[in-house]
């Protein structure tokens, strides 16, 4: 096995020797991969946003966070709705992104089941030589034809195989796929498996992982389902084609970042997802009158069918001077679309200060603010609120923009 190790937007200083396929399977990943020069299967990487960890064949690949992993999996887990707390959880030792998730997963999975299994109701239909609950009178007489056993019948059964204890197993048996080089973490892996016997073992696609409705009585099962369903909504199995076959846990920072931000500023402003939305939850948006340039801000607050904020998060470090034009073009294409007096861009990490440009001839007011992961989770939660405090002030402008015309 061949190790790989590599660092978020951090270029390779020497030339990575890879087969053609390996190339080609990296090639999504990473934000870059140049031959160098006077060399034949060599070449220069450079990471972007995505981070964890790829199996490709016998290449095994490694790309670090600038963040700590602790901060990683909390920015993660609440853009999920879980507030963790790092210290809960010891990754200091962990060396990477993968072997931190086993014992934060296992951990969590002991707390959860110190209480007993979780168990529920799930409604099972059989053909039994007993009669148990009802009878599918239905199905009995089209698929029997008068004969009186077995006997087609629907009841509910209180059983451990429930959805919460699916996951957990789907991403306890995701996690063992990997390379994890722990003979604890391996054992706890097991553990879990063991524990989690009856339960099915459920293929979760990981563009479609459930969630679970939580009340009082599954309240002790929301971190390590958050958890599991963290797992499985980043971690592939042996995706690609022919001999050579691709599986691990790949993050996107972009996505994590904008997920936080856009969950962080809700849960401040104290509004709905119907209100204020992700890009996922957008009407229509065209900046042009036929319909055909569509538009899909990160950050927007709706009164009704009305806009009156908008917003972008961009997980980029910027200096107030260089912001990048396409971002600002991008901005402002919004306000216009929306007849907005300004908008928002928030970068992951930058300068101190805050800019605000104003738009020559139109009117608006593009408003650049910074927010610094790096820091203490208290400094953090304080630097979400006065970024709430500005998505207000813009939230205000635009109504009276709107009452004034």
């Amino acid at each position: 096995m061949r190790n790989l190790n590599l660092r978020e937007w951090t270029p390779t200083e020497e030339p990575v020797p890879l087969s053609v396929r390996e190339r080609d399977q990296l090639k999504p990943f990473l934000a870059s991969i140049e031959p160098a020069p006077g060399t034949t299967g060599a070449y220069f990487l450079r990471p972007g946003s995505t981070i964890g960890a790829l199996e490709i064949g016998d290449l095994s690949v490694s790309i670090e966070p600038k963040l700590p992993i602790g901060r990683v999996l909390y920015l993660a887990a609440y853009a999920m709705g879980v507030d963790f707390r790092e210290e809960r959880f010891d990754y200091v030792r962990q060396p990477t992104l993968v072997e931190a998730l086993v014992p934060a997963l296992t951990r969590a999975a002991r707390r959860a089941f110190a209480r007993g299994l979780l168990h529920g109701y799930r409604t099972e239909e059989e053909a039994l030589h007993t009669v148990r609950g009802r009878i599918r009178v239905a199905d009995q007489l089209r698929r029997r034809f008068g004969v009186p056993l077995p006997v087609e019948v629907r009841y509910d059964d209180f059983t451990d195989d429930v959805l919460a204890n699916r996951l957990v197993k789907a991403a306890a048996d995701r996690l063992s796929r990997l390379r994890i080089r722990s003979r604890r973490s391996r054992l706890d892996l097991a553990w879990v498996a063991a524990t989690l016997d009856n339960v099915s073992l459920v293929v979760f696609p990981t563009n479609a992982v459930p969630e679970v409705k939580f009340d009082r009585l599954n309240e002790h099962y929301r971190e390590v389902v958050t958890l599991a369903r963290l797992i499985l909504r980043h971690t592939s199995i042996e995706t690609g084609r022919g001999r050579v076959r691709a599986n691990g846990f790949l993050m996107d920072m972009t996505v994590v970042f904008q997920e936080f931000v856009t969950r962080a500023l809700r849960e401040e402003l104290g509004l709905s997802e119907h209100k204020f939305r992700s890009d996922r939850r957008l009407p229509s948006i065209h900046l042009d009158m036929a319909d055909q340039i569509r538009l899909k801000p990160d950050l927007s607050w709706w009164n009704g069918p009305t806009c009156t904020f908008v917003g972008d998060a961009k997980y980029k470090r910027v200096k107030h001077a260089h912001v990048p034009n396409a971002d600002l073009y991008q901005l402002l294409a919004y306000t216009t679309a929306l007849d907005l007096p300004g908008g928002l861009l928030i970068y992951a990490e930058g300068e101190a200060n805050d800019v605000v440009h104003r738009v020559r001839h139109a009117g608006k007011q593009l408003e650049i603010a910074t927010l610094d992961l790096s820091g203490s989770i208290d400094n953090l939660r304080a630097e979400i609120g006065k970024l709430a405090e500005r998505v207000r002030a813009l939230h205000r402008d635009a109504r009276g923009h709107r009452q004034a015309a």
